[in-house]
């Protein structure tokens, strides 16, 4: 069958092409970025770095495992699989939740937390390094609040738009 091209279908406008090839190409090349930063420097990938970065900034350390899935938009799937890899590691633990059993509580170990500190910097360093260092500080602002919007789109029950993203407890300097 020969078919132009845009002909029986609607095709995105040149601008909007060259702005979704960037968009697109980030969101695949970034997280392998920060992975093979994390792998190299921190002896863990990226996505059970945000496990336990998500678990040490929860209540007590500790959260359901359905909120950790939700929280780094993982599957269960996946995140039990990456917990199983953190339990044996010693970095944290796995019980029922006693207020209701059909649930399982992920709860950081202070090895764990010991893990997250030594992680951090290198964290923190590349996502300094890859996002923020070649924007100006009003383009991180629209970076966020284009992010924001476009994730009340996609994902308008989520924690981001439920404010419900656990923050980091506040640097202070020593």
């Amino acid at each position: 069958m020969d078919v132009e091209c845009g002909q029986g279908f609607e095709m995105l406008e040149p601008d909007e092409q060259d702005t979704w090839d960037a968009l697109a190409y980030l969101l695949i090349r970034l997280p392998a970025v920060l992975d093979a930063r994390m792998q190299r420097d921190a002896g863990i990938s990226h996505f059970e770095f945000m496990v336990l970065a998500t678990l040490i900034r929860s209540p007590e350390r500790t959260r359901r495992m359905s909120e950790v899935a939700d929280l780094i938009a993982s599957s269960l799937t996946r995140l039990s699989n990456a917990a199983g890899r953190l339990e044996r590691k010693g970095w944290i633990t796995r019980r029922p939740d006693p207020a209701d059993g059909r649930y399982t509580l992920a709860e950081l170990t202070s090895e764990g937390a010991g893990k997250v500190i030594e992680a951090a910097p290198a964290y923190t360093d590349e996502v300094r390094r890859s996002v923020f260092s070649p924007l100006t500080k009003g383009q991180q602002k629209q970076a966020g609040e284009i992010s924001r919007r476009i994730l009340s789109v996609i994902d308008p029950d989520g924690a981001c738009a439920q404010g419900r993203l656990p923050s980091l407890p506040a640097h202070t300097a020593e």
